[in-house]
Formats: structure tokens, sequence, C-alpha cells
């Protein structure tokens, strides 16, 4: 990259050295800024030519520059006589002005180191295009180097030079002396021009009928700068030292041999040995067929033989060349009526400005844009032509790219987009503008053509609006979304409002329904839909028209109309134009079948809606009722836990503390619960408020529909646990002596839920005594029983020294129902019989165990109901527990139909009063040893 910038800088560098060095303190540099090196010209082409603009005015020229350097090696004298020749060439071209001859723009100007001129500015000398780059910067212009004649350009550009040749010859009476490539000179829009007047010769006496030229003899000693080339030279301007117009004539000949041959001229002379090349010339001549012409287009072919003649007065005469055939082809005959165009009448230009659209496209490219284009955009200062030329205007802009568009058409059109006057510039704005809005630039769009459409649509002509409101759909995809919504919908709507003409109103609305797809939902909705409610008029075209953006917007895709704006707004609209009396049967089906789609499609969509809404409602009902459910079982099984807890544990902990609560009074409980907590209660106090916060901060929980997965059977021996239970219990019951007459049960806190007799010193063996989890939150509560000292413990009524206990039923009934177990003599009802394999275990016959998972799927009363002997079976004999025909229950504490497993005492637990007794632990002893 940076020998690269580096090879550039020394490029930049080198070629401003040669223009500063070239033209460095010379006048003209004073009103012209001189650009880079283009091409070569004149004799020898030994003028530089140089890009150029004028300081003042910013115009465009062509500077010419004689660098003096290339004649250092000559005499001074020989340096003399090749400058006078050079400004003879000059002065000689600044006093003459016509078309066909390169115009100067400011004269000769001479310094120490150069010789300057302005002209017109220019694109090559013909030499340069048919390849003869001397005098060329090193790196030649891919413009030039490329640059390849197109038929037309070679055929108007010989007609050019010959026309100019006429002029000289006729109005100015002068032989130029040195037609040659390199003193024909391509200006900047392709016209070819004459310059090179080094040697030109007027006429002796311009008066008369024949001119006579003198002609100076060859000087081979002369520098070749001083010297005509020998190789366009005619024959007798050597040989016997005369010259006439029939001189330039040949020069013309073989300017048109060569370029046909790609710059070779027709003969090669020999400079050292003028003579004898030109007589061999002569001599080859004379014998000229058509054969060493076959390079030269075949209807051109025999005049330019005729020009190389050798006889002068056989060569055709410059008048009689332009009007040869060869010179009438279309384009050629255009693009001399454009140079000629100055001359015309308004109704010649306009007839011929109506027939250039059919040959332009037979035009190459570059024609058309050099030649013709600039002499078409010089015509938009006459408005009356303006509707003549901005056609093919308008049809070049369409075959050049975006950049020429740009650089070429456009700013001659800024102009044109003003203009209202006359009319018909408008309406070819209209019909051409895809073109525009494809090819000129957002802000231009924004800031020339647009208000033109808008102008359009304010227009008072009826024809404007029409056209324009039927052009617009076609270019309505270019046009940015906030000019449509902003600008022209609101004046498409004045439009149709405002209006007296029937078209008019029509033309808006069919204009809005077809660029309907291009714009927002909302905004048709809101701003096109509230409009048509608007509209005055009742026609039948303007109902259908309505109808038409409303079907337009109902079924398109993108847009839509919602149900809420189908029957608030659409639907009250359409229903009292569908019965306007100006509809016929056609027009009132198609409302009709409209407005049945709409309903059809307002019943859908709504029934959906509802449908929708009752299933959410459903769901949402049924969730509710699964969660009440939930919450109700659970506080259920928690509180019926509690109090089983409460019960279990209480009398465990009464059994094994019976002596210090013995000392206890019945109004001491009352107090007690409402003490200070101990240790543990506190902590777990404090678990339960740490549970009830989780519990809070979790999401509710939602119903979820699984598969039941059969449980693992796991069976559990409890009668072995049953045992250890009881052991214990006997052992700490002989341990104590004596019972104190009046004693209280104070509540033990439980972390479980205890089996009959639960002990405070081993909660992990009360535990899996159960078979019930320890950890399913169920309270505990005290549970007291105050002796009577006129009960037996262990025995009936008549059983000496054994306190008895008896438990009361409270006076309110919880929705427990007692639980009695009927005599073995009593038949129950056929049902299925309760497992009380822990118990029979114990008193009877071995049954098949009950499994943890069963245990723990039942619920508190089916467990309990598992202690109670199944039908049928014999209880324990009163000879062993001191009663006749009573459970365990009433052997063991005196009660009467078992009230220790009734659920109604786990509710609030009973006062219960107990008589000790010297043997109760004798009793137990015998009973459990």
């Amino acid at each position: 990259m940076e020998s690269m910038l580096n090879k550039l800088k020394s490029t930049v560098t080198k070629v401003t050295a040669d223009v500063t060095s070239a033209v460095m303190g010379n006048p003209v540099t004073r009103e012209f800024d001189v650009g880079r090196h283009i091409a070569s010209g004149g004799n020898g082409l030994a003028w530089k030519i140089f890009n150029g603009t004028k300081k003042s005015t910013k115009q465009e020229v062509a500077v010419f520059v004689f660098d003096k350097k290339l004649i250092d090696k000559y005499q001074k004298f020989e340096k003399d006589q090749i400058i006078d020749s050079l400004k003879r060439g000059v002065q000689q071209l600044t006093r003459l002005r016509h078309p066909r001859l390169l115009t100067v723009q400011h004269p000769l100007e001479e310094s120490r180191d150069c010789l300057a001129f302005c002209t017109e500015p220019v694109f090559a000398s013909l030499a340069n295009v048919l390849g003869n780059w001397e005098n060329l910067p090193s790196s030649i212009s891919p413009d030039i180097k490329d640059y390849k004649l197109y038929d037309v350009e070679t055929k108007y550009g010989l007609l050019q030079v010959s026309e100019g040749l006429s002029f000289l010859h006729s109005s100015v009476k002068m032989v130029h002396g040195n037609v040659t490539p390199e003193n024909v000179i391509l200006n900047k829009s392709g016209a070819w021009k004459i310059m090179g007047f080094d040697f030109c010769v007027s006429s002796s006496n311009p008066s008369e009928q024949e001119p006579k030229f003198p002609c100076k003899e060859w000087d081979p000693n002369l520098p070749s700068l001083c010297l005509p080339n020998p190789e366009y030279l005619a024959p007798e301007y050597i040989l016997s030292v005369s010259c006439e117009t029939a001189s330039d004539m040949y020069s013309l000949g073989a300017v048109m041999y060569a370029v046909f041959n790609q710059g070779r001229p027709i003969f090669e002379v020999n400079k050292q040995d003028i003579y004898k090349s030109f007589s061999r010339q002569l001599d080859q001549l004379s014998r000229l067929g058509s054969s060493s012409l076959t390079s030269i287009p075949e209807e051109v072919r025999e005049h330019v033989k005729l020009l190389l003649n050798v006889t002068p007065t056989v060569r055709p005469d410059a008048d009689q060349m332009t009007k040869i055939p060869f010179f009438d082809d279309v384009g050629a005959v255009t693009l001399q009526y454009f140079d000629t165009l100055f001359q015309r009448d308004n109704l010649q230009k306009s007839q011929f400005f109506k027939g250039l659209p059919k040959v332009l496209p037979k035009l190459p490219k570059r024609v058309i844009v050099q030649r013709i284009l600039p002499c078409l955009t010089s015509e938009f200062v006459n408005p009356d032509m303006v509707p003549f030329v901005l056609p093919n205007v308008l049809l070049i802009a369409e075959e050049c790219t975006k950049e020429e568009y740009i650089k070429l058409i456009l700013p001659e059109l800024g102009p044109v987009f003003k203009q209202q006057e006359p009319i018909q510039i408008l309406l070819i704005f209209l019909q051409k503008m895809d073109l525009l809005l494809t090819k000129t630039p957002p802000d231009e769009i924004k800031n020339s053509v647009l208000p033109m459409v808008y102008r359009a649509l304010e227009a008072p002509s009826i024809q404007i609006q029409e056209l324009c409101l039927n052009i617009i759909p076609t270019f309505a995809n270019l046009i940015d979304y906030p000019s449509m919504k902003n600008a022209l919908i609101p004046r498409i709507k004045n439009a149709c409002l405002q209006t007296s003409s029937l078209a008019v109103r029509v033309n808006s609305l069919v204009c809005l329904g077809k660029i309907l797809e291009y714009l927002d939902k909302w905004f048709v909705l809101d701003d096109i839909l509230p409009f048509l409610q608007q509209i005055p008029s009742k026609e039948p075209a303007v109902l259908m028209g309505i109808l038409g953006i409303y079907k337009c917007t109902f079924t398109h895709k993108k847009l839509g109309i919602t149900k809420e704006q189908l029957a608030g707004k659409v639907l009250p609209h359409l229903i009292p134009l569908s019965i306007e009396n100006n509809l016929n049967l056609n027009q009132f089906s198609s409302f009709i079948a409209v407005i049945k789609e709409m309903l059809s499609r307002l019943e859908s969509e709504h029934r959906t809606k509802l449908e929708q809404l009752h299933v959410m409602q459903e769901q949402q009902r049924s969730l509710d009722i699964g969660n009440q459910m939930s919450t109700s079982e659970e506080t259920k099984v928690a509180h019926s836990g509690s109090q089983i807890d409460k019960v279990f544990n209480n009398i465990g902990a009464d059994l094994l503390s019976g002596s210090e609560s013995e000392n206890r009074e019945d109004g001491m409980q009352g107090k007690q619960k409402r003490g200070s907590l101990t240790l543990e209660e506190k902590q777990k106090l404090a678990k339960e408020q740490e549970q009830a916060q989780k519990l809070k901060s979790q999401q509710p929980l939602k119903p979820q529909v699984h598969t039941p997965i059969a449980p693992i059977k796991q069976t559990k021996d409890l009668t072995d646990t049953l045992m250890e239970n009881m052991s214990s219990l006997t052992s700490l019951s002989v341990s104590t002596p004596k019972i104190s007459a009046s004693s209280t049960f104070t509540p033990v806190p439980s972390t479980g839920l205890g089996m009959m007799f639960s002990t405070p010193i081993d909660n992990t063996k009360r535990n899996l005594t159960n078979g019930l989890n320890a950890n399913m939150g169920f309270q505990t509560s005290g549970f007291s029983m105050p002796v009577n000292p006129n009960q037996n413990f262990f025995s009936g009524t008549g059983t000496a020294g054994v306190t008895t206990m008896s438990l009361g039923a409270p006076p309110t009934m919880s929705n427990f129902s007692p639980l009695t177990i009927p005599p073995a003599s009593v038949k129950q009802p056929q049902q299925r019989p309760t497992d009380m394999s822990a118990l029979n275990n114990l008193f009877g016959p071995q049954k098949p165990k009950v499994s943890m998972n069963q245990l723990s799927q039942q619920k508190p009363n089916q467990w309990l109901n598992q202690f109670a002997p199944p039908q049928g079976s014999p209880v324990m004999g009163s000879a062993a527990m001191g009663t006749q025909g009573n459970v365990m229950g009433q052997a063991a504490f005196g009660m009467q139909g078992n009230p220790f497993f009734n659920p109604q005492n786990f509710a609030q637990p009973p006062p219960t009063t107990m008589t000790s007794s010297s043997s109760a632990s004798n009793d137990l002893k015998d009973l459990f040893g």
C-alpha cells in the first residue's frame, strides 16, 4: 500500500512539475487554471493539450502549450523560423471563425519557455485517436487508448472536415496547405475541427473569379516543424511547385484513406529524397486501382479514388464532397441538423424533435450523449420548445446510467421541474415518473419531483388531475412512506372531496384502492376508512369505489379490519349504502356479498374468542376446586394427626412421670399451658415459622395428572416394636412403688406419633413403632387424667388394691363418631375386617403383617381400627384382665365402650381420674411379663 502511494505521489509530482515548467510565467496562467496533460496536436504533434478552466467563469477550456525545450537542438535562426511558423498558424486560426474550425478562447501568449493559447474543450487529435501517441504523457488515458470511431462519427467527421475546407476555399479563398490527422481536432462533443494553419496560402487575387495561390518550393534543409507533412501533401507541391484548392482535396483523400486504415497513410515518403519518393508516388497514383482501396467502404471508394487522382482538376471540390451519398446517412444528417439548429425557427425545430425519437435508437450512446444531448438541453431556455425536447431528453435518460443521469441530465432538468407552463410539461413528467424516481437521488425527489406531483393534484385542469391519479399507482412503490402518508394521501383526499368532477372523485377512490398495499394497517383503519364516510356523493361509481376500498382492506393479508371496526364502523356504513336506489342488481349483489363475508368473519372470530374464554374459565374453576380440596384434606389430616400425636405422647409421658405429675393440682394445668416455653418448644416453633415462611414464598401448586405407581411393599414387624415399648413401660411402672392419691398428667411435647404408650426417652424407637413419618407436622397437646381412688387400675370393680382409671367424654362432641368395639357374640354387618395384626400378635394368634406403605396410605381412623379385634375373635379373658366380656381397653383402664380409641376424645382431651394401688406393678408384670 505504501509503495502504491509513493508511486502515485511521484506521478502527481511529475505531472505537476511538467505542467508548471511548461506554462510557468506564461500570461495564460493569469486567467486560466491549467489541468492535466490529455492529448497532443498540430504539425508534428508539437502542441501539448491540457485541460483547463477559466478562473473568472469556471468555463472549461483546452490549453495548447508548445514547450521551447523541444527545439533546443536547433540553431537560433531555425528556432526563430519554427516559432514564427507556429505563431502564424495560431494567429490565422484566431482570426477565422467557423463551426468547423477550432474555436480560440484566448489568443497566443509567449513566454521565455513556451507558447500557449486556449481553445474550446478538446478531447484529442484525430492522430491520437488513430494510434499516434507522440508527445503524450507516459500514462496514456484509457479514453484515448480504447477509443474506437463509430461509422456515424467517421462519416460525419469527414463531412465536417469537407465543410470546413469548403468554407476556406469558397469564402476565405484560402488553401490550408497541411490537412493531416494531426491538424484535425476532436472536441469534447466529438465534433471534428480544423487547426494548424501554419502553411496556409491565401489567394493573391481574392476579388477575381479564379483565385491564385502562390506556393513556396520545398526546402529539405528547413526543420521538419517548418515543413508540411509530405505523406498527406499533393504531388504538385513538390513536382510542379504549385498549389490550389484541389491540393487540399488530395490531402482530404489521404486523410480518408488513413481513417479507414488505422491511421496508416497511403504512401510513405522518404524525407531525405523527397523528389524521388514523389516521382514513384506519382506512378503509383496513376495506376491506382480499386484493389488498393479495399479497406475503404464501397459507397465512398470511387470518391476517394477521385480525390487521390494525379490531375488536380479531376478531384472533386469541397462543396461537391459534402453532397456525396456517403454522407446522406441518417445519423450524419441528424448530427448535421443539430449543428444548424440555431438557424431554424420554432416550427422547423418542433417537426425535427417530433421525429427524433425514431432516430435516437439507431445512434451510438456516445454520439447521443456527446453530440445530441447538449443540443437538446440548450433548448430548455425556450419554453415553447420544452414539450418537444423533453421526451427526447427523458428517452436518452433511460439509456444512461444513474451516474450519467445525475451528472449530465439532472442539472438541466432542475429548472424544468419548476415550470408550470405549458401544461404539457407536467403531463410528460408524470408519464415518465417511474424513470425520475428510479434515477433521481432521494433529496432531489423530495425537493423537485414530488412537489411537481403535488402541483398536478392541485392543478385546475381536470385532465391533469385524472392523469396524475391514474399514474400515481404505477410509481407508488418508489415513494418513501413519510411523503406518501403526510403529503400525497392528504392531497388525494382533498381532490376527492373538493372536486366537482365525478371522474376525478372516482379516480381518487381507485387510486387509493391501488396504493393501499403500500400503507400501514393502522393508518388505513384510522385515516382512510373514516374518510370514506365523509364522501358526500351517492353515485353508483362512487359507491362501488367505496366498496372496493373496504373489500381490499378487508381481504388484504397485510391490512385486514378488526372485528371491533367491522361491528362499530364498517358494517353500519356499508349496510345503508347497499340499499341506495341508484344501485343495480349486480352492484347490490356485490355489496351483499362483501357484507356477508364480513359478518361471517365477525361471527367466527368472536365465537372463537368466547370459546377460548370459556375453556380458560373452566380450567381456572377446576384448578380452584382442586386447590381447595387439597388444602382441606391437608388441614384435616394435620388436625387429626396432631390430636393422635398429643394423646399418645401425653399418655406415655404421664405413665412414665406419674410420681411427679401427681403432686400438681388440676388448676395448675391451664397456668402451665400459658407459661413460658421450653427450649425444645422454642426450637420447634422457630422451625415451624421457618417452614411457614418457605411455604408462603413458594409458587402455588398446579395439579398434575400422573399415573399412580404401585407401592413397594415393605413389611415391618410392629409386634416386636410394640413388645419392646410395653416391656420398657412395665419396667418403668414397676420401679415406681407409690402413686399419690391425686396426680395430674402433664402435657409432654412429642416430635412424633407414639404407639399407645410412648416414651419421651426414645423418640426414634417411638417413631418407628407406628410406621408413620415423624415429620408429618402433627401438633401435640396436653392430656390430663385425674386419678380416682375408688377405681382399680387394671381390674374390674371387685378387684382390690388396684387403682381404677375412667375416661369421660367431653360435653361437646366433635364430628368424629364413637368408635365402639362390639362383643364377640354380636355379629357385625358384612364388611372388610379391620387389620389388628399388632394387637393380635400380642394377645392372640399371628396374622399377616401390615407394610409401612399400607399404613401410610390409610386415614387415622382406619389406622386406629387396626388395633381393634376382628369380628368373632376372642378377647382377653376376664381372669387375666379382671373383667368379664371387655376388650383390652376395658380390662386395662376400666373404660366402658373403649372411649380411649374414640376420635372425639382427640379433639379435646377429657379429664380422667385414677386411683393408685400397691399391686399395680404386680398386675403390669402379670399382664406384660
